[in-house]
Formats: C-alpha cells, sequence, structure tokens
C-alpha cells in the first residue's frame, strides 16, 4: 500500500478538521502532508498537535498534494472545491455540498468536466449501525428520524436544515429510490438568526413517507431513524451505534408454541414475529469516509457519496427552506390555515 498512498492536504483546522486530520494518520492509504488555517492561534496549535507544517496559503498547499479535504465553514466550500479542480486535485468536501443551489450545480458542472473524484462528507453514510441495517431495508414506505442537539454555537451559520438535518435527507435518499413529489416543513428560530428547529414532510412519488425533526436547542443529543416497510420495521441508533429488526413471516403449520405470533384473520393467516439485533463493528466513521475516498482515488472507483448525490441532498434541503419560507409568508398575510 506504501506505493500507493496519497498525498492529502487539511483546508480548515476546526473541531471537525482537527478531527480529519487526526482520522487520515491513521490511514495507511494516506499521507498527511499538512493543513492551512487562516487563523494563526488555530494553525499554531494544530501544528503542534499532530506534527505536520501549517502551509500559508490554499495555494501552497493544494500544490503539494492530490487530495484536497475541505472542512470549512459552508460559505467557502464553492471557491475552494473549484480551486482544488481547477489544479487537477480530488476533493473530498464536507457536508453540504455547497451555500446555494447555483454553486451546487456549477461544481457538479466542473466534476463531471475534469473526471476528478468528488466525495461529499455525509459521514452517518459510514456509520456502522446504519450499515448493519442496511441490508435489511427494502423499498420502505414510512421513515421517521430525530436527530436533535445540544446548543453549539458552532453550525448556527446555516439554518439547521443545513446543518444536522441534511445527514438525515441523505440517508433517506440513500434508501428510497423515488422521485420527491411534494414537501411540507416548518421551523422556528429561537437563538440564532435562522431556524434551530425544524420538522419536514416529504412526500415520494411511490407513496413513501419521510417524517424529519431537526434542533440544535434540545436538551440533550439524539439521532435516531425508524423504517417501516412490508413485513418489518427497523430503527437505528446512530448515537449508540445500535440496530434493531422486526420481522414478521408468514407461519407455515403448526406454529412454535414459544413463539411470538400475530393472527391476521382467514385471509392473511398468522405471522411469526421475529427480533433480530446484528452485530455492529466499532469503527470511526470519519476514518472510513476518508479510507473510501482515498480507495476510490486508488483504484479508480465512484466515490461513496457523489457531487451528483450531494446536489441532491442540497436540493431537497432548499426544498424544505422553501417550503418554511412559504409558510411564513403565508403567515404574514394572516392566512387561517396556518398555525
Amino acid at each position: 500500500m506504501a506505493e500507493q498512498r496519497k498525498r492529502i492536504g487539511v483546508l480548515g483546522a476546526g473541531h471537525l478538521g482537527r478531527i480529519h486530520m487526526q482520522q487520515a494518520l491513521q490511514l495507511p492509504e494516506l499521507e498527511l502532508i499538512g493543513f492551512h488555517d487562516p487563523d494563526p492561534d488555530k494553525a499554531s496549535q494544530a501544528a503542534l498537535e499532530y506534527g505536520v507544517p501549517a502551509w500559508p496559503t490554499v495555494h501552497a498547499l493544494i500544490e503539494r498534494c492530490e487530495l484536497v479535504d475541505i472542512v470549512t465553514p459552508t460559505l467557502s466550500h464553492h471557491a475552494l472545491a473549484m480551486q482544488a479542480l481547477e489544479a487537477g486535485r480530488h476533493v473530498f468536501i464536507e457536508k453540504p455540498l455547497t451555500n446555494t443551489l447555483e454553486e451546487g450545480r456549477d461544481l457538479v458542472e466542473r466534476a463531471e468536466r475534469s473526471g476528478l473524484k468528488v466525495q461529499v462528507g455525509y459521514v452517518e453514510r459510514f456509520n456502522p449501525a446504519f450499515q448493519a441495517a442496511l441490508p435489511s431495508l427494502h423499498n420502505p414506505m414510512f421513515i421517521e428520524a430525530h436527530r436533535l442537539a445540544q446548543f453549539n454555537p458552532r453550525g448556527t451559520d446555516v439554518p439547521v436544515i443545513l446543518d444536522l438535518m441534511v445527514h438525515d435527507i441523505d440517508l433517506v435518499l440513500r434508501v428510497v429510490k423515488s422521485p420527491v413529489e411534494s414537501v411540507h416543513a416548518s421551523g422556528v428560530a429561537v437563538v440564532s438568526d435562522s431556524p434551530d428547529i425544524a420538522n419536514a414532510r416529504i412526500l415520494f412519488a411511490n407513496g413513501c413517507v419521510a417524517n424529519l425533526t431537526a434542533s440544535r436547542i434540545s436538551m440533550k443529543n439524539m439521532r435516531k431513524m425508524r423504517f417501516f416497510q412490508r413485513d418489518a420495521y427497523i430503527a437505528v441508533d446512530m448515537l449508540t451505534k445500535e440496530a434493531e429488526i422486526v420481522r414478521m413471516e408468514p407461519v407455515t403449520g403448526e406454529p412454535d408454541p414459544f413463539a411470538v405470533t400475530l393472527d391476521l384473520g382467514k385471509d392473511r393467516g398468522k405471522r411469526a414475529i421475529s427480533f433480530e439485533k446484528p452485530e455492529v463493528p466499532a469503527m470511526n466513521a470519519i476514518r472510513e469516509e476518508l479510507r473510501a475516498f482515498a480507495r476510490c482515488v486508488i483504484n479508480d472507483l465512484v466515490p461513496e457519496v457523489t457531487a451528483q448525490e450531494g446536489y441532491a441532498t442540497l436540493e431537497l434541503a432548499h426544498a424544505i427552506l422553501a417550503s418554511m419560507a412559504g409558510r411564513v409568508a403565508r403567515a404574514g398575510q394572516g392566512d387561517p390555515n396556518i398555525l
């Protein structure tokens, strides 16, 4: 693997950027050559902690690496990713893809023309609990997600939809292979200038409904999703890294007297209810997404989360924001149907 190691540089030495540096140092597929951060205090502290150089400019770092890892505020994603792509570098870019849809389309088009690898940092794709449940997810028709976090000023530069809910939007789009038909959403700004708590109801063309709630002003943290599909219920706790699968299967012959059964009547017969807790291996999801990015470059594979998928998530997030804005506008006009 040593001869295939790829030189990677990190843009951003904030909380998440430092985690990316820490994990990159653990991967045999990567050689962390350094980072850039415009804040001299953050830069000197990170350089001392991780033993890698703080490069003076974005340009200097990009020139020396093969992969660029962008872990900066969302407002700078587009400009930095475009600079890296123009220099012929593969790009890992933290979620959300960009700040605006126009920037997102521009970035996707540039990535497609370049032929370079672009992976978007939706880390919950690599959550071992979600990975353990994924093989059992087949055409879910109702999805419920709660992503609640205690208040942290980090991330309040964007609405909670772009800060937290995008993770669940990405996971929903991963498992529901159907166009979005309608979006209804509401949200409230409590401590920042944009919504801090929000709920969205997404209806897909195949009839699936996803009900997503996100809050960054909660008393406790929660990252749970529940999937309901024909004869099965799948629960995923991405915080505790646990998954549970409840299935109903037809009973043939005499039922097991110790089994949990459900009689659905003479037309549908009896169903045996089984409970399964799949084994969830211990792993670091950020390390695994960076490993996947390195391997997709080394082996010329499709990224686990493509720029196109990142844009689809961003597009749905903005549809949720637009629905919320519409509710606010109608409420301002005295619409009696708006609560």
